[in-house]
This record gives structure tokens, sequence and C-alpha cells, in this order.
């Protein structure tokens, strides 16, 4: 670990560490978050929330970055509803895949017409490992620009 509370190897870390980040890297950030849009998703809006530290547990999270979450949440799924029209937001954490135990809080917009098969836990189906299926990286920042707009008027 660095001075800065960052991890070498680190995903969450590198994009921490980037002097000037795509929207789709910096949605929104603050004093202990950064939200970023899930690079690997096929689903427009899926956000990651990052603290800004490297950090593997709640437990771990000093008692401003816990309190600074509650109302980074609120007023991104605010965000989320009136862009992309989703009917609730879903938040999970779990932090375990390989080279992503930095803690990490998906924010999930679920849609009017979500399927059946990908609701609740299972809408990590929504997740791909082929690069073909994601969504593209323009199409990302065009959304995480609205979403930071709608961000500071919730």
């Amino acid at each position: 670990m660095n001075d800065n509370g960052l991890v070498r190897g680190c995903y969450p870390c590198q994009q921490q560490r980037a002097s000037s980040p795509p929207p789709r890297e910096d949605v929104v950030h603050t004093d202990h978050w950064r939200v970023a849009q899930a690079f690997n998703s096929t689903l427009p809006g899926w956000l990651v929330v990052v603290p800004a530290r490297h950090i593997l547990s709640f437990a771990d999270l000093t008692a401003e970055a816990a309190g600074e979450l509650g109302d980074l949440v609120r007023r991104m799924s605010v965000a989320l509803e009136q862009v992309t029209g989703c009917v609730k937001t879903y938040l999970m954490q779990f932090s375990e895949a390989e080279g992503f135990s930095h803690l990490h809080v998906h924010l999930v917009p679920r849609m009017p017409d979500h399927p059946e098969n990908a609701r609740g836990p299972a809408v990590f189906a929504l997740m791909a490992d082929d690069e073909n299926r994601w969504l593209p990286a323009n199409e990302r920042d065009e959304i995480a620009l609205a979403l930071r707009a709608a961000y500071d008027g919730a």
C-alpha cells in the first residue's frame, strides 16, 4: 500500500489513481467514495460504488465514510430512476472475484421490463465475460454524464 491508501495491482485503486478518468470511471466522487459504471455489464446504468482508499470490508470504513455512503446511495438511486427509468435499485456487496477484493458495492437499476430470470441475485446474469456484449465505452460515458447531472439535482 502506498501513502494515499491505494494498492498496486488492484483494479479499483488503479482507476482511483487516474489523473483525469473518463466519465464512466468517475460518475460522481465524494470525499470517501467514487461511483463508476461496471465495465463488464450489458445493463445500462449498472454502477459500482468504491471507497477512495483500499479497504476490504465494511468494518474497515471510517465513521465518516460509512456515514457518507447512505446519502450517496440514495441520491444515485434517484438519479438512476430519472435517467434509466428503473422502478427500483438493487444494492449488493460481495467483493470476492479474483482481483476485486477491494470493497465495492453494486448499485443496479431494476428496469420495468427486467427479465424474470435476471431479478434479485440473478441480476449478475447481465454481467458478461464476452467483451463484445459489454456496453460500449461511449454509451457508458453518456449515461455517466446524465447520471452526474441528475445526482446534482437529487
